[in-house]
């Protein structure tokens, strides 16, 4: 009787454990990535890796001015907007486009494509060999979430 209520002991903190591979990001934790020093900054944007998840992983980006054209050979974009706001191009063309890293080609900008504003709570997916570039105002700010997707 004493190893069965012993074994149940030992048992007991396994129930309520996560399971291997769950993560759970909230809002007030994505939210301070957009604090200096939070992540890795590169210019006007920070960018701080999250989370692997098989294949993909999760990314947490905080943006203080307009970003590059990027299009991404092998990998879709999911991305959910914390904070701020932005315009997104997307589609369109990538004139005097480099290949950056393997699977990553950029530019200065994207002629054509279509604009569309984002704010809190949006969520956007960009498939990948599609171009998409983030337009911010002076002055704005932008901070997201995304999971890159391998497709």
């Amino acid at each position: 009787m004493t190893s069965i209520f012993i074994g149940l002991l030992l048992a007991l903190p396994l129930l309520g454990a996560e399971p291997a591979g769950y993560r759970y990001l909230g809002e007030a934790e994505l939210k301070s990535f957009a604090k200096p020093g939070a992540s890795k900054t590169v210019g006007k944007t920070s960018v701080k890796n999250l989370a692997g998840f098989g294949v993909n992983h999760g990314v947490a980006v905080h943006r203080e001015a307009s970003g590059v054209a990027e299009l991404h050979k092998t990998r879709a974009d999911l991305m959910v907007i914390v904070s701020g706001s932005a315009e997104l191009v997307v589609g369109g063309t990538m004139p005097g486009s480099k290949t950056t890293t393997l699977g990553e080609v950029r530019a200065s900008s994207i002629h054509g494509g279509v604009r569309q504003k984002l704010s809190p709570g949006d969520i956007v997916h960009v498939p990948p060999k599609t171009p998409h570039q983030f337009l911010l105002d002076p002055g704005a700010q932008i901070t997201y979430f995304v999971l890159k997707i391998k497709e």
